[in-house]
């Protein structure tokens, strides 16, 4: 018990991996993230197709279909970015993956080139979604920026205290 008390609380902090709008999840045209199906989290409306490493950590999972990419930070913090609305159906074109499964990356590490005009002719939205996918106990305390605009590897987007 007394560990407990005089425990050390870590902090985590995830960075916005996009240029753009910062949007609360909730905002999310999708049930599956606006209703938080997948977890907590922020998405941002991306103003440009570079998107970096929002932490210190691994690569975990790249699907086949490039649309999204799954890593897990230094203090085990897992996140999926989700890059796009129905992008699953885009088959992998309009992405450039830089990275793959098990690279270990750096804050503001080039992860993907996206084709933004291509994914907004071809998918229902490029808004991103930023998941904290191992969450669900709620063992984790979130606490969310205020900000409006993001600056890839600059903004801090979600303080993870635990």
């Amino acid at each position: 018990m007394l560990k407990k008390l005089f425990k050390k609380s870590k902090e985590q902090i995830i960075y916005a991996p996009l240029n753009g709008d910062i949007l609360p999840l909730e905002e999310v045209p999708d049930p599956v993230f606006s209703q938080k199906m997948m977890g907590e989290g922020i998405a941002i409306m991306p103003s440009d197709g570079k998107l970096v490493s929002p932490i210190n950590g691994k690569v975990v999972q790249i699907p086949d279909t490039k649309h999204a990419i799954g890593l897990v930070a230094d203090d085990g913090t897992e996140i999926l970015i989700h890059v796009g609305l129905e992008t699953v159906a885009l088959k992998g074109k309009g992405f450039d993956v830089k990275v793959q499964a098990d690279d270990t990356v750096k804050l503001g590490d080039l992860l993907m080139d996206i084709d933004l005009a291509y994914i907004k002719e071809h998918a229902s939205s490029t808004v991103t979604p930023i998941i904290i996918t191992n969450n669900t106990d709620g063992s984790k305390q979130l606490s969310y920026t205020d900000e409006t605009k993001s600056i890839a590897q600059e903004t801090t987007l979600i303080t993870i205290t635990s």
